[in-house]
């Protein structure tokens, strides 16, 4: 009888194989059910804010105070114009 032919290696090659498949659609489930998890809107984070207080959009607070630096350009600016 040949090795390729021997029956514990087609035993062994067998399980070998259902193992890898199983595997496989374990792996195929885990990524869907991944892809669903991702897809899943959560309406509690809705719920918890409270009006628009989530977050600011275009509300900076503009620097009024000039460094020394900044002002000292200022005013060479103002030299030049006149």
């Amino acid at each position: 009888m040949s090795k390729k032919n021997d029956l514990a290696r087609r035993k062994r090659q067998h399980e070998f194989e259902l193992k890898r498949e199983k595997e496989q659609k374990e792996k195929q489930k885990q990524k869907l059910q991944a892809k669903k998890n991702k897809m899943k809107v959560d309406g509690k984070d809705k719920k918890n804010k409270k009006g628009g207080s989530g977050f600011q959009v275009g509300k900076r607070k503009v620097k009024t105070k000039l460094s020394a630096l900044a002002k000292a350009k200022a005013d060479q600016a103002m030299e030049l114009d006149k």
